[in-house]
């Protein structure tokens, strides 16, 4: 019998989906890592579950206590349902800007949501610093703090890593995908770079955010903006220093909605943004590179935390990005 214990041992070992249309337009293999079918809907519950476990294995988290974070929503979700799962309290600190379903969501799950105006991280109200002073003053609890805690990139080393080297048979010529906390990216660039030194890892960044620029000059210089959530940064994290960056990418919104698109009309897929920006950067690598390579990605999330944005047409009509069709 193939049975999971619980919602905790259901997360990870998602497939690795070929992306046929997209596939077949190239000649290239362009696969796309299933994390949205995680048991709590998002690349994100891998880290939430390694920051927990974490925080419990090094005595900070105790019996009935309190898990804070500040979140674009996802890690937030992640967070919540494995508090739920293991019997803590969760308090989510959340940009304004964030999609209503995503808050909805996380109030559903039983958190405590605090919405709060999106500023700079430099603003000492900024979301994330604003999580952790409020985690510093509160009894029996811990910040999560997603973006420098360093349990969230080794879930990646350990789990997805391992997953994408088995489930190629190590036959991966290009990983690529968008960047928040760096978690996802670093960890499993470290893991397939210590397989094969020869796969190329490529950063791939949303306008407004200032990664594509710091690989490409030293420097984190945002420039425009994107519709995006959950994605880009204007800093390095400490999961993102010291992680292999072979070269950047930056993908427009008006590329990453034609993608989304594509992957629900001819692919069957219905994902959220930053899948947009993440298959968006494979398909121009592997117009780049030619036929005959193999390029994997992550499919974080569905579409439905994003219905009311992403998959409303007059939205999108206001911001200038109606697809096509």
């Amino acid at each position: 019998m193939d049975i999971k214990s619980g919602f905790i041992d259901a997360i990870g070992n998602t497939p690795l989906i070929r992306l046929n249309s997209f596939s077949d337009e190239t000649g290239c293999e362009i696969l796309g890592k299933a994390e949205f079918l995680n048991p709590g809907g998002s690349v994100k519950d891998r880290a939430a579950l390694y920051i927990i476990q974490d925080a419990e294995a090094k005595g900070l988290l105790k019996p009935g206590g309190t898990v804070v974070e500040g979140s674009a929503g996802n890690t937030g979700i992640g967070l919540a349902h494995i508090c739920n799962a293991k019997g803590y309290k969760c308090l989510i600190i959340i940009p304004e800007t964030q999609s209503q379903e995503k808050i909805d969501l996380l109030r559903t799950l039983g958190a405590e949501v605090r919405t709060v105006p999106a500023v700079p991280y430099k603003d000492p109200n900024n979301y994330v610093r604003l999580s952790g002073s409020i985690a510093s003053e509160m009894e029996n609890a811990i910040w999560a703090n997603q973006f420098d805690n360093l349990a969230n990139r080794q879930a990646h080393y350990a789990t997805t890593g391992p997953e994408i080297w088995a489930q190629t048979d190590g036959k991966v010529d290009v990983w690529v995908t968008a960047t928040g906390t760096g978690g996802t990216y670093a960890g499993v660039s470290l893991f397939l770079k210590e397989k094969n030194p020869s796969i190329q890892c490529v950063l791939a960044d949303p306008m407004g955010s200032g990664l594509y620029s710091y690989v490409k000059t030293g420097e984190p210089n945002p420039e425009g903006s994107s519709i995006t959530e959950g994605i880009g940064n204007s800093r390095v994290t400490d999961n993102m220093k010291g992680a292999p960056v072979d070269d950047a990418t930056q993908v427009h919104d008006t590329e990453a909605v034609r993608v989304l698109y594509q992957l629900l009309e001819k692919d069957g897929l219905f994902m959220g943004g930053s899948v947009g920006i993440n298959v968006g950067a494979a398909t121009a690598l592997a117009k780049q590179l030619g036929p005959g390579h193999t390029i994997v990605t992550i499919l974080c999330d569905s579409g439905s935390r994003y219905q009311s944005k992403l998959f409303n047409r007059d939205w999108l009509a206001t911001k200038g990005l109606l697809p096509h069709r």
